[in-house]
C-alpha cells in the first residue's frame, strides 16, 4: 500500500469511497465542498494496485490560528481494520507538522484517535458547537493550544 498526495483526478473515486465509507452522501459532499473551496491543506490516498482504498483530507479552521480540522477519514469497507486509516492519519500528521501547522482537531471516536495523541483535555478550552466528549485536539507545536477560544471549521462544515 502506498500513501500518496491527492491529484485532481482522484476527485472521482475519492467521493465514491467516502460515500461507500460512510454509506451516506454528507462527508462525500463535504470533501467536495472543500477541494472546490481550495481548503484542502493535507490531502492523501492510500493506494494499492491503482485502487484508492482510503483517504483523509485536513482543511484549515477559521479559529484557532495555525490549526486544521481533520475531516473525513475513510477507508473502504473492505478495506477497514487494516491498518489503512492509521497510515493515512499518520501520514497527514506528519504532513502537517512539516507544514507549521501547530494544532489538528477531529470529532471522533475517543477510543480510536487517542491513539495518535488526540485528547478532549487539549480542545476543553475552546468553545465549539462540537464540544462534547468526541471533540478533540492534538498539539503540533507545544503550547499551540493554551490560550484557549473559538474552534471554528471551515465554513464547508456547516453544510453537513
Amino acid at each position: 500500500m502506498k500513501i500518496r498526495p491527492e491529484r485532481p483526478d482522484d476527485a472521482p473515486a475519492i467521493d465514491s469511497l467516502v460515500e461507500a465509507a460512510f454509506g451516506q452522501p454528507e462527508e462525500a459532499a463535504l470533501a467536495g465542498a472543500l477541494r472546490k473551496a481550495d481548503a484542502s491543506a493535507v490531502s492523501f490516498v492510500a493506494e494499492l494496485n491503482g485502487e484508492l482504498l482510503g483517504h483523509v483530507l485536513m482543511s484549515p479552521m477559521a479559529a484557532p490560528e495555525g490549526a486544521l480540522g481533520l475531516a473525513p477519514v475513510s477507508v473502504a469497507p473492505a478495506h477497514q481494520r487494516k491498518g489503512v486509516g492509521t497510515s493515512l492519519i499518520t501520514a497527514a500528521l506528519d504532513a502537517a507538522r512539516a507544514g507549521g501547522w501547530r494544532a489538528v482537531f477531529v470529532l471522533g471516536d475517543p477510543g480510536y484517535y487517542t491513539r495518535f495523541g488526540f485528547s478532549t483535555g487539549a480542545a476543553g478550552g475552546y468553545d465549539s458547537p462540537w464540544a462534547g466528549p468526541y471533540f478533540m485536539a492534538i498539539e503540533l507545536v507545544p503550547g499551540a493550544l493554551g490560550a484557549g477560544g473559538t474552534a471554528a471549521y471551515h465554513p464547508a462544515f456547516d453544510e453537513l
